[in-house]
């Protein structure tokens, strides 16, 4: 592989993974306050939808990313009031919503599908662009890659270094301590899980107008809810290494299409598929090195102890718990 097509190739993970990121960074805000949202699968498909949707109708590509946005809000809006303040599980009204949007983003956008609408195109940044190595790959890019790489840090920074992410945390560790000390604890879950679905309607619009462009059945974006939840699960609760899980499985579909090239003789379907069962393998040895077991084995190898602790998380205490104030 040349220089040239491998700079394409990181270029092409840092694109392909933004609405990932914006997922799985979403779901992380969402959990770290409690709150399983497993409606993912349904609000990316219903906000890509109404995203281009608006998009076509408006010509306005800022008013289908706000519609996306604004879709996937609503989705967890419906979420949080339900288990937040009716105590309801979280799985059960995730599952049924996801289902419910699913259905809805395919119903409502058939009128739109197969349409040629418009599109998020790339955006350099002056000087930027022209370093060496690094310009290319990350300078060249669309506007929500953009973001997908600013809202890395900036979410690391907020939960781990600010006083409002110490008590987001706090809440989804322990929600009747925080209440005991005067948290409003049930008003910022809910906060928190709309502010996630807002970036998981942006993951959605970020295909439908950028990276899977256009509407259709099926459009691209299916299965993504699921994985993000899942990478979610592989980088324990922790911005940073969710992230660099989306640009793993990013890697994995990229790496797919080549492979595809490359073996002809191989069925298609095989390399399609290939990211999801090897991302199952990868939750498998997060979770062997989350095992007491595997620590205690760890110690005798420097190499070994670094690779658990970073593979190691857990999950916030209050997880899926409904929290009563009574």
């Amino acid at each position: 592989m040349t220089d040239l097509e491998l700079t394409i190739l990181l270029a092409s993970i840092v694109a392909g993974a933004a609405p990932i990121v914006l997922a799985v960074l979403g779901e992380t805000i969402s959990e770290k306050g409690g709150v399983i949202n497993l409606s993912l699968d349904g609000s990316i498909l219903l906000s890509a939808m109404v995203a281009f949707a608006i998009a076509y109708q408006s010509h306005n590509l800022f008013l289908g990313f706000a519609g996306g946005a604004l879709v996937g809000a609503m989705m967890a809006a419906l979420v949080g009031f339900f288990s937040v303040f009716l105590g309801q599980s979280q799985v059960a009204v995730g599952f049924v919503l996801t289902l419910t949007a699913r259905d809805l983003a395919y119903f409502l956008g058939n009128p739109y599908a197969r349409l040629y609408g418009p599109q998020a195109g790339m955006t350099s940044i002056p000087w930027l662009q022209d370093v060496p190595v690094i310009g290319p790959i990350f300078f060249h890019q669309s506007v929500p890659a953009y973001l997908s790489l600013l809202l890395i840090p900036f979410a690391w920074w907020y939960l781990y270094k600010t006083p409002m992410g110490l008590r987001l945390r706090a809440i989804g560790e322990h929600p009747e301590a925080a209440y005991a000390r005067g948290t409003n604890t049930r008003a910022i879950q809910f906060w928190y899980t709309v502010v996630g679905g807002l970036l998981v309607g942006l993951a959605g619009a970020t295909f439908s107008l950028c990276t899977k462009t256009g509407w259709g059945r099926p459009q691209g974006a299916e299965g993504t809810g699921w994985i993000a939840l899942a990478i979610v699960i592989f980088g324990g609760w922790h911005p940073v290494k969710t992230a660099l899980g989306a640009y793993l499985f990013a890697f994995l579909q990229i790496m797919g299409i080549h492979f595809q090239g490359w073996w002809p003789s191989v069925p298609a379907q095989v390399f399609q598929v290939a990211p999801f069962p090897l991302m199952i393998f990868t939750l498998i040895v997060m979770y062997l090195a989350q095992k007491g077991s595997t620590r205690t084995s760890s110690r005798g190898s420097p190499w070994l102890r670094g690779a658990v602790r970073i593979l190691s998380g857990s999950a916030p205490a209050g997880l899926g718990r409904p929290f009563r104030p009574e």
